[in-house]
């Protein structure tokens, strides 16, 4: 089975080849002699030309970005809000010029045109920069991966906290309920801890629990209220099965536990 560690590298090379064809494909539709010119070069015996299977740039650009995005946010978050720029349409604009041109602009094939015989402006041609530094940064992505300085350590952590949260799933399925949930607890609290070094969040108690730990990040603005809320019933959850003795937590308020945990796990950084 294939370790976080090398889903990623995995997912990062895909994206790497995906977006390079991506930039292709987008210069041969803007500039269609100019990148015909070296395949007439290409010898006859080569086995395959690259433009053969090239996609459609506005078909296959959104499924691209939407999977680098995802990637950069988990990986490298510091540039997201770059690679998102480089996308969507500056609010306000008052005008469009080669500046404020967009990649968003291109999938929608605006061009921009003056006078009586409609000299161009600025058309898709102008996204190919953007499209460039979108490939620039998910190749920093992949860089950082392969560099010494790059702390592995909340990917290793990501294995160990899947195999606790499957390891609570069959406790819960062989009706060890309350261990199942202890577990479960245990996962969340260190994942919240980590998202608090994560932000640079500071926790006032020297031992924070789960409900600390969770005021700390609605407080610093890293969650909303309703994630607040999401957490909160399930620290409730959790202490139910680790502290009152009186009331049996049920298999269902278990199941949401492992479910809810596992959602913050993966969706939470």
């Amino acid at each position: 089975m294939l370790s976080n560690v090398d889903r990623y590298k995995r997912d990062l090379d895909s994206l790497l080849q995906g977006g390079e064809r991506l930039l292709l494909s987008l210069q041969r539709e803007c500039f269609p002699i100019e990148s015909e010119r070296p395949i007439k070069k290409r010898p006859r015996d080569e086995a395959s030309d690259p433009f053969d299977s090239m996609p459609s740039f506005r078909d296959a650009y959104q499924p691209w970005y939407s999977e680098a995005k995802v990637l950069i946010k988990q990986l490298l978050p510091d540039r997201l809000a770059d690679f998102v720029r480089y996308y969507e349409k500056p609010k306000p604009r008052k005008e469009v010029t080669c500046e404020s041109y967009r990649i968003e602009d291109c999938l929608q094939g605006l061009s921009i045109t003056r006078g009586f015989e409609k000299e161009k402006v600025v058309g898709p041609d102008a996204a190919i920069p953007h499209l460039r530094q979108q490939l620039a940064i998910v190749k920093s992505v992949r860089a950082r991966f392969e560099s010494s300085l790059f702390d592995i350590r909340q990917l290793v952590q990501g294995d160990l906290f899947d195999s606790e949260l499957a390891a609570a799933g069959e406790l819960a399925k062989k009706k060890f309920v309350r261990a199942a949930g202890a577990v479960a607890g245990v996962v969340l609290e260190r994942h919240l801890r980590q998202v608090c070094e994560n932000h640079s969040i500071k926790v006032r108690k020297k031992a924070p629990g789960i409900a600390d730990l969770n005021d700390s990040l609605k407080m610093g603005g890293v969650i909303d209220v309703p994630q607040w809320r999401s957490i909160q019933y399930l620290a409730d959850i959790r202490n139910l099965c680790g502290h009152d003795k009186k009331t049996e937590p049920t298999t269902e308020q278990v199941e949401d536990l492992i479910v809810g945990v596992t959602k913050i796990t993966k969706t939470l950084s």
